[in-house]
């Protein structure tokens, strides 16, 4: 592998101002080669699995996760068998039963999940999604009130954790309730009938990598398991594998690390999505486009957004009732209404990253600029400011808040964050000092709710906070390199070879491989700021490449100047697939200049 001391091809400092590094040492490479010749395993199919860590006598069982391999008993979860019987006995004795759920791909399916279980054997729940804007995240005093008035047992699905007074007025009022999340947690929880959360404090399952449709996954195998024990046969139950491409949407649009459990979920989930059996799924595919079998990426990339653009700017329960239809006619004016907004969206998201990223730049000046960066506008919509903020963690490699304010001084807003920074953590202590009325999440996003006057605490608080854990990451950014390809090498057979390794994401990253002495032959800006190129390489292939928004950043600089001085291009392999014909073409990550 080309490498020059201790950096691939001797890049320190890149256009996009990181470090090239190898992402295999010297153990890796063993690794590799011991997987490959013993394993019988492709070459850089083995070298994408030694990278991440995956030891050669897994190898097999990584490539093909089975859940039958991967899933503990479901009993393993505290207060799982609670909640298990709690829902088996409004199965059985009939009962009303209402599902609170969260207003994003996750809730959406885990609500869907729920729902599709209780249709089974004729009960029509109830499903109540919150209105992120009037309403905020998870279940309100007044909304379990009202639920509880009209239902038995409330099923809150990925939200309910934090819920303190909103599940003791529901009990108040006469229901039972059962939480199933997996967001983040202190010591206290709420004193709900059962509470099922692998990151609860007392939870030792190890099982905190899961989205909440996952730990719905495993409470619905528990409920079966209980009815069977009161006499009802397996073939009365439902069969919820038939149910995992709702899992998988959840798991990858949820961005969870793909490791264990999880990547049974979403191979396994993809395999069922592909036969489109789910009305609300098939018209979302239609909708998007899409053409080809379905891939991970696509869950991600092209379905999980329409979803979320219903909880965004539109009607929030959208999503939820569009995974739970079975007309495909219904589902195709749902989906068509949801592409709508979604468009409405892109459009909003584009204005919206303008002025902040205008912002961030006259903040940040000539210096490094804050560790943390807080944005807030009065003119930004609250459902959009989560995605802003993914943007401008993504352009700034920092933890990055975007805050929208309302009429009454009070912000609605959300945080991303980068590797090493735990952000929910950071909240929750921000909400325990006063800063924040009300805030929570994982390490990787939050969400919070801050009166403007706290603006400038809330940035000390940041900055004394995470400066020196965001300080580490930085100085520590480097670009892991997979291995070296060129033009004349991309093929079809080459993209799939890797994908074996896949599914990617979170926790199980996209390989990416350097294209050495390439040449920019041509290049142009097409759709919302991305760069499009030919590329030429030393022995005259050609590739096209595309840098996804960064027209106006170095790398999308360089890429339009062109000029006769060749370049090094990082980027991962993608497939375009039009009018029948497949062609692999290079997602550019970062660019550096060849010596001259």
């Amino acid at each position: 592998m080309a490498m020059t001391g201790k950096t691939f091809f001797g890049i320190e400092r890149s256009h996009g101002g990181r470090r090239w590094q190898a992402a295999l040492d010297e153990r890796g490479e063993a690794m590799a080669l011991a997987m490959s010749q013993k394993g019988g395993i492709e070459e850089i199919v083995a070298r994408v699995l030694a990278a991440r860590g995956v030891n050669p006598p897994e190898a097999e069982g990584f490539l093909a996760p089975r859940l039958r391999d991967l899933m503990p008993d479901p009993s393993v979860l505290t207060d799982m068998d609670r909640a298990a019987d709690r829902i088996a006995d409004a199965v059985k004795n009939r009962e009303r039963v209402a599902i609170f759920g969260d207003y994003d791909v996750d809730g959406a399916a885990s609500a869907a999940l729920v729902w599709r279980y209780l249709a089974h054997f004729g009960i029509e729940a109830r499903i109540y999604i919150p209105d992120r804007v009037t309403e905020g995240y998870g279940p309100s005093v007044e909304a379990m009130r009202e639920l509880a008035s009209q239902s038995s047992l409330i099923v809150t699905v990925d939200c309910g954790t934090a819920s303190f007074d909103p599940v003791l007025a529901a009990r108040a009022a006469g229901a039972d309730v059962v939480v199933l999340d997996h967001h983040q947690t202190g010591t206290d929880i709420p004193q709900a009938d059962a509470l099922v959360n692998p990151n609860r404090q007392d939870d030792i399952a190890g099982l905190g990598h899961l989205c909440a449709a996952g730990v719905v996954f495993m409470t619905l195998v528990a409920v079966n398991r209980a009815l069977r024990a009161h006499g009802l046969r397996q073939s009365d139950c439902p069969d919820i594998l038939a149910w995992l491409d709702l899992v998988a949407l959840a798991t990858v649009c949820d961005v969870v690390p793909l490791i264990g459990l999880n990547r049974a979920f979403v191979v396994q989930g993809v395999k069922v999505m592909r036969h489109q059996a789910n009305a609300g799924i098939a018209s979302l595919v239609r909708v998007a486009r899409l053409s080809g079998p379905i891939e991970p990426h696509h869950l991600g990339f092209l379905l999980g957004p329409r979803i979320n653009a219903g909880g965004r700017i539109g009607d929030a329960a959208l999503g939820s009732r569009l995974l739970c239809l079975d007309d495909g006619s219904e589902a195709d004016a749902l989906a068509d209404r949801l592409d709508e907004l979604n468009k409405e969206r892109q459009a909003m998201e584009q204005t919206m990253l303008r002025d902040a990223e205008e912002a961030v730049r006259e903040e940040i000046g000539a210096g490094e600029g804050p560790s943390v960066l807080v944005t807030s506008s009065d003119d930004w919509h609250p459902g959009i400011v989560g995605l802003l903020a993914a943007r401008l963690k993504e352009r700034f490699r920092r933890p990055s808040f975007a805050i929208a304010f309302g009429a009454n001084d009070r912000g609605s807003g959300s945080g991303r964050s980068i590797a090493g920074v735990d952000l929910g953590g950071l909240v929750r202590s921000a909400v325990a000092e006063g800063i924040l009325v009300k805030g929570g999440g994982h390490a990787m996003a939050a969400g919070i709710t801050i009166d403007r006057s706290r603006i400038g605490d809330l940035r000390q608080f940041m900055e004394e906070k995470a400066r020196d854990s965001v300080a580490a990451t930085i100085a520590g950014d480097c670009l892991r390199i997979d291995g070296v390809l060129s033009a004349s090498g991309l093929s079809v057979e080459l993209y799939k070879a890797i994908e074996a390794a896949g599914p990617f994401g979170q926790g199980h990253p996209t390989p990416v491989f350097a294209m050495p002495n390439h040449r920019v032959v041509s290049s142009s800006i097409v759709g919302h700021a991305h760069v499009r190129a030919t590329i030429v390489g030393p022995s005259g292939g050609r590739a096209d490449i595309i840098a996804f928004k960064q027209a106006e950043t170095p790398i999308g600089e360089r890429l339009l100047k062109r000029g006769d001085r060749p370049i090094h291009i990082a980027g991962c392999l993608s497939l375009d697939r039009f009018r029948g014909q497949e062609q692999v073409r290079l997602r550019v990550v970062d660019i550096a200049d060849a010596p001259v």
